[in-house]
């Protein structure tokens, strides 16, 4: 299982320092929540972080966009080094154009839904998607508690994977720790997003922390 640390976590004082802690830690990837105080009650950084961060890391961006007008993102998106975007199902009526525009980018396609959106809203999308981002809290803030109910949709999304021949990653994000990441695992999730859990204390640690969780 991929481990993704989310910066929305880290220290905004020193987001640079923490970026190259979780890398030398081991990450797979790094998730970068982008939140425009509309589409979630919340803001957090926007296109000019992930351009000044990208030059401190090899690891591939894994950028989820919280907000209202997500069409307006993808070009600026993939010209400051996103690999992955993500894109809610709940924020647009054209979510296959924004896709095609993605791929048009050379970029990775993330569909997500919010934990109480079923996934009949993104059937038709899923032979267009590299990810599907399943949040297990509800989207805007961190360090809120997993919610369990969510897991059924995972496991339910990971047949539906098996039995269309898909190849989509099942991502989750929210509440993850050593507990949750075994559940969401064992569910057939692929990338476990964790944000306060690694950054709460020493990232490297953190993370080797989810890693045997999964192994035992």
């Amino acid at each position: 299982m991929k481990i993704a640390p989310s910066i929305l976590s880290a220290d905004f004082a020193n987001l640079g320092r923490d970026v190259k802690k979780v890398t030398a830690a081991g990450a797979d990837y790094l998730h970068l929540d982008i939140m425009d105080g509309h589409f979630v009650p919340n803001l957090s950084f926007g296109i000019p972080v992930v351009k000044a961060l990208r030059p401190l890391t090899d690891l591939p961006f894994d950028c989820h966009l919280m907000v209202s007008n997500p069409q307006n993102y993808i070009e600026p998106l993939a010209k400051a080094g996103a690999q992955i975007i993500g894109v809610h199902a709940e924020a647009t009526a054209h979510l296959c154009r924004i896709f095609q525009s993605i791929k048009q980018a050379g970029r990775r396609t993330e569909v997500v839904i919010n934990p109480a959106t079923s996934l009949a809203a993104i059937e038709e999308i899923l032979p267009l998607a590299d990810a599907v981002l399943v949040m297990t809290v509800n989207p805007g803030f961190g360090g809120q508690q997993f919610l369990p109910f969510v897991l059924k949709k995972i496991a339910h999304l990971a047949e539906i994977r098996q039995q269309g021949n898909y190849h989509f990653e099942i991502e989750v994000d929210g509440g993850i720790n050593e507990q949750t990441i075994k559940e969401c695992a064992a569910a057939g999730a692929d990338i476990a997003v964790a944000g306060s859990f690694i950054f709460k204390a020493d990232p490297a640690k953190q993370i080797k922390l989810l890693r045997d969780a999964i192994k035992s």
